[in-house]
């Protein structure tokens, strides 16, 4: 008897062994898989080595979490109001790009020496890695590579009001990016206040079309977001962020045109180019 007569005899065990060793063999390869990646933690924001190492504490405990000798980045002040009529200035765009730039005139959060003398980051990644930890040890949640060391805002407060609003626009733009991202939501906000002269949450909302849900409610991350960055003056990033957008939702060549700062949780955010 030959092997071929054997296996005709016996093909439908032989076709039930065959399934059988495919299969252990998958489930093998995916064990290995599996112990060689190492596990994702739901409560880290990301695995990039520029997060400030810190931010939960900074998160719980605000700038008591800094070192000794922390200062806020400027010590101008503005405070919100209730909105009153539109003007005809359209503001540079949060999510989605406006037609035109006309920045308000007159802002007086910032000093216009300071203005000249801004230095804009450009969209080329440096040759050299910028110092995480000098940026880290002022408050910044996420370091560049690109910062801009002349940068600063002034500090905006809230009126009880716009603080309701911020915080659940926070939640409703990126409220998956947790604190990080609750924070650079709000940065965007108090950047288009300090350097386009929004006098109100409800007014960067609406001239810079913003689209997140605000009536979604929101968390203690997205409280605590506006607390660091507007209550204690701190902020995100160092470089003044004024679009972002998230690209597996939509294209859009306006903001891909202007200056790219960072990526967070797969939002993009940018300064434009100039004032």
């Amino acid at each position: 008897m030959n092997i071929k007569n054997v296996l005709l005899r016996h093909k439908n065990t032989v076709v039930v062994v065959c399934v059988l060793l495919i299969a252990a063999l998958l489930l093998a390869c995916s064990l290995i898989a599996h112990n060689s990646t190492p596990a994702a933690n739901d409560d880290e924001p990301q695995a990039d080595s520029n997060i400030n190492p810190n931010y939960r504490e900074i998160m719980e405990n605000g700038a008591n979490a800094l070192p000794p000798g922390t200062e806020t980045m400027a010590d101008n002040t503005i405070t919100t109001s209730t909105p009153a009529a539109k003007t005809e200035t359209t503001a540079p765009s949060g999510s989605v790009p406006a037609t035109t730039v006309k920045p308000t005139a007159g802002s007086t959060t910032v000093a216009p020496t300071h203005r000249q003398s801004i230095q804009y980051a450009t969209a080329v990644r440096p040759a050299t890695q910028a110092d995480y930890s000098e940026q880290w040890d002022l408050g910044y949640l996420v370091a560049i590579d690109n910062p801009d060391k002349t940068y600063a805002c002034a500090k905006v407060t809230l009126t009880d009001e716009d603080r309701d609003l911020l915080e659940r626009l926070c939640m409703g733009e990126f409220g998956s990016g947790g604190f990080i991202g609750a924070s650079l939501i709000a940065q965007a906000v108090k950047d288009a206040m300090c350097f386009d002269g929004f006098t109100s949450v409800a007014d960067v909302i609406t001239e810079c079309h913003y689209t997140g849900d605000t009536d979604i409610g929101t968390n203690d991350e997205c409280r605590q977001a506006v607390r660091y960055i507007f209550d204690e003056n701190h902020d995100a990033v160092q470089h003044r962020i004024l679009y972002m957008y998230n690209p597996s939702m939509v294209d859009s060549d306006f903001h891909e045109s202007q200056n790219f700062i960072l990526s967070y949780g797969g939002v993009r955010f940018f300064d434009r180019w100039g004032y």
